[in-house]
């Protein structure tokens, strides 16, 4: 086991006569406290390395028993082990941390977790620290604090906006820029603003609200709420940019791919000196009229190899919500794969239906 302080020995594998788990591996962990810590309230954490590796994990004395097939024992035993390293580091773990490590180790066995929580974003005078959480999380937060311009792409659920904020805030508080700016383009998915009550600031009021979510949670709602009245942080649609230059302020451009090009190029255009921008979005949640181009994917493909710019890319296993969404996100991939076959097949060799 890699790590100091951190002990776990390894039993060799035997053969079982159940067929559906015909293997029998063990752990020891000889530290009683990294084994609570491993084990969880009621056994909460190997019931979720069971659900999802299906596997059966028991414990006997400072011995942990695995059953499973070759290849989920062994991502099993893996997952543990790292576990066990990463409560060795002081951390406390929690039903997310597991659930995470255990899709994160069944795609990349080679990651380390202890390497991926020592990177470390700390938000505010009472230092609440943020981690990455998986090999793409780590890459953006390093992305963010070494170039001017970041894209993050991917699924919901990646952390793309709440890393960004948390980066922002820091670097806000280290008096590395004045201000932070927030902001989201107004496109109704499916509905329409005339219809809601109010002017256009409370119209698109309800559009801006996952940027407050995230903003509250990291530093608390009321002082969130004496930053914004002191101006510090703005929270504003993207309409509200236009004619400004936006100097010595972090600015994160959410749902990008709801922008048109002439949109992006217009907010991209208001960085000015010290500034640093973060533009994030999903490519596959366009909510354009059928048609409109994406400001986003414009942007990529002009952009996206530009000295002091960098693009980084997550995927469903970034999934930082509830297992069950990273199952959702690859369903709808694998759908559109599909339907994209059917049809290939219906045009024919010559391209036609």
């Amino acid at each position: 086991m890699r790590g100091e302080g951190v002990h776990t020995v390894r039993g060799t594998i035997q053969e079982t006569p159940d067929t559906r788990h015909p293997l029998r591996g063990t752990l020891t962990i000889t530290d009683p406290r990294m084994l609570r810590e491993l084990v969880g309230e009621l056994n909460q954490h190997l019931k979720i390395i069971e659900r999802v590796l299906s596997v059966r994990v028991s414990q006997r004395g400072d011995q942990l028993i695995v059953l499973g097939t070759s290849a989920s024992l062994s991502v099993a035993l893996v997952v543990l082990e790292q576990l066990c390293e990463l409560a060795g580091t002081g951390h406390t773990l929690h039903p997310a941390d597991v659930d995470q490590a255990v899709r994160l180790l069944s795609n990349e066995p080679d990651v380390r977790l202890a390497d991926l929580y020592s990177d470390t974003v700390y938000v505010g005078a009472q230092k609440k620290r943020i981690h990455p959480r998986s090999t793409r999380q780590r890459e953006y937060i390093q992305a963010m604090r070494d170039n001017a311009l970041v894209f993050g792409i991917g699924p919901a659920g990646t952390g793309k906006t709440y890393l960004a904020m948390a980066v922002a805030l820091s670097a806000l508080f280290r008096d590395e820029v004045r201000r932070i700016i927030l902001c989201r383009p107004a496109v109704e998915a499916g509905e329409k603003l005339g219809y809601l009550p109010g002017d256009l600031v409370a119209k698109v009021n309800p559009y801006l609200r996952p940027l407050y979510d995230a903003l509250y949670d990291l530093v608390g709602q009321d002082r969130s709420v004496r930053l914004i009245e002191k101006n510090i942080i703005e929270v504003a649609p993207l309409a509200f940019m236009r004619g400004r230059t936006l100097a010595g302020a972090y600015v994160i451009l959410d749902e990008a791919q709801n922008t048109t090009p002439e949109q992006m190029k217009m907010f991209l255009t208001r960085i000015g000196p010290d500034s640093r921008v973060v533009v994030t979005g999903d490519t596959t949640q366009i909510d354009l009229p059928r048609g409109r181009q994406s400001g986003l994917v414009d942007a990529l493909r002009i952009l996206g190899e530009m000295a002091g710019t960098q693009v980084v890319e997550f995927e469903a296993v970034d999934v930082v919500r509830h297992a069950l969404v990273s199952s959702i996100i690859k369903a709808y991939a694998q759908d559109a794969i599909r339907q994209e076959s059917w049809k290939e097949q219906a045009r024919g060799p010559d391209g036609e239906e």
